[in-house]
């Protein structure tokens, strides 16, 4: 069904993709945090012990003795750096592609944008993820793994409709990652190929959800670690080249906003 929705999303180009994302996205953002707020709220007194909880965890000599030779803070770094490359893709070069298309007077103006994404992706949205589950005490809870940790905690703050709550956000969560994933796959086509390779490109990708959605999670886990840390190799070498250029065009946004004109920016010049 995933599969479905989303090809007839891409048959739409991408208009079709920006007034889905453009709807939808904040739409969900706001209702679950919002949701996540309430929670908090509720089981407001156990907050003071939510942040003594993670902050002793990840800073006493118990917790660093705690991994064998280190490999646990090994362990811990990675997954948090690959959970924070899925939280917010800061560093991997794809979000750029939905930048590039927003008609603003000047490019910082959109950089600026960009940086306020990163910090609701991971500041807001994630903390009161993390906050939710340790108020509620659901990482507790022998048998559970993954989002089902989550998924407790709003059970134990709304009920049953905590649960259902929270499948609807993550399952609209899902697929605008899909359907905006595809689009900056698409745009690479387009500038390797042009309209040519749409079909096999489209196909590829509907193979692909189809794939994902019949093997396990560990399985689909390490394939987008694997995949995303291909991506971040060289795009982490493009932006130390391009570094220059973003100062250059962050002094000249600066410049103009002191100066109080309005905002310009010659973008055809070379």
């Amino acid at each position: 069904m995933i599969a479905g929705l989303a090809s007839l999303i891409f048959i739409g180009g991408v208009d079709r993709i920006g007034r889905f994302a453009e709807l939808v996205v904040p739409a969900m953002a706001v209702v679950y945090i919002l949701g996540s707020i309430v929670l908090l709220i509720k089981f407001r007194a156990n907050l003071g012990e939510a942040f003594s909880t993670i902050f002793t965890s990840a800073f006493t000599p118990s917790a660093a003795a705690g991994g064998f030779a280190g490999a646990m803070v090994k362990q811990a770094i990675q997954m948090g750096v690959q959970r924070g490359l899925f939280s917010n893709e800061a560093g991997m070069g794809s979000t750029p592609h939905a930048h590039a298309v927003a008609n603003v007077k000047h490019p910082a103006e959109q950089g600026l944008i960009a940086l306020v994404g990163v910090f609701l992706d991971t500041i807001v949205i994630c903390s009161a993820t993390a906050l939710a589950i340790v108020v509620t005490k659901s990482y507790q809870v022998e048998g559970l793994a993954g989002v089902r940790i989550t998924q407790y905690a709003f059970i134990e703050g709304f009920g049953p409709l905590g649960g259902s709550f929270l499948a609807v956000c993550l399952a609209f969560f899902a697929f605008t990652t899909i359907v905006g994933w595809y689009y900056f796959g698409e745009s690479n086509v387009r500038y390797l190929f042009g309209s040519k390779g749409f079909t096999v490109y489209r196909i590829l990708v509907v193979a692909g959800i189809v794939f994902g959605a019949m093997q396990e999670v560990g399985v689909v886990w390490a394939l987008s670690g694997f995949f995303n840390n291909l991506m971040v190799i060289p795009n982490v070498i493009a932006l130390f080249a391009l570094s220059p250029l973003v100062v250059k065009i962050y002094k000249d946004y600066n410049r103009q906003v002191q100066e109080g004109g309005e905002l310009t920016y010659d973008y055809d010049a070379k």
